[in-house]
């Protein structure tokens, strides 16, 4: 069973992303990842972001077990090219080429069916995923309820504080706007 995954118009040359394409192609899944990891290239996050979304689709889409996957093909092609232009002397200019690549990662097991969880399996886990996730939701709006709640009765004595000290002014100060705007040195 293979698993793919892929990247489109990732803005790094298909050169460069090749050097650290041919370097984890053939490895097993946690090999490469730490041969990735390792490597000093631009490149090298974006191929294991894409790895551990090669690995998530495999697992949860087929029920392979990821100790038994390794990387069975990699491939890199251009993507776009975004074409600029730089001057040069005696009034010309010449063109850049901005490239981009296509990366295609697929995964296949070591040996076939091993540890493998069946349709029913997958099924349930995606249950249980999903309850926790609702479970997590509850818990979060319940916080956030419980939060609003505290920010009002807060809210609420900022206001009688507030007005408090309002009124200690007005009843401090004669007039009102006629002093606002008659000013002996107003502008």
């Amino acid at each position: 069973m293979k698993a793919i995954a892929k990247i489109s118009n990732l803005r790094i040359s298909p050169k460069k992303v090749r050097l650290v394409a041919g370097l984890v192609k053939g490895l097993d899944v946690s090999d490469a990842r730490v041969y990735a990891d390792n490597t000093i290239k631009k490149s090298s996050p974006y191929i294991i972001k894409l790895l551990n979304s090669a690995i998530a689709n495999a697992e949860n889409n087929f029920g392979l077990d990821k100790d038994n996957l390794y990387i069975y093909d990699i491939q890199v092609g251009e993507g776009v090219k975004l074409k600029r232009w730089m001057p040069r002397a005696y009034g010309r200019a010449t063109m850049i080429l901005k490239r981009s690549s296509n990366v295609l990662i697929t995964l296949e097991e070591r040996v076939e069916g091993k540890n493998r969880k069946t349709k029913e399996q997958l099924a349930k886990e995606k249950k249980e995923r999903e309850e926790a996730r609702k479970k997590e939701e509850k818990e979060i709006k319940k916080e956030k309820k419980e939060e609003e709640k505290d920010e009002e009765k807060t809210e609420e004595g900022f206001k009688k504080e507030f007005k408090e000290e309002k009124e200690a002014k007005r009843d401090g100060q004669k007039g009102g706007w006629m002093k606002k705007i008659f000013r002996r040195k107003s502008g």
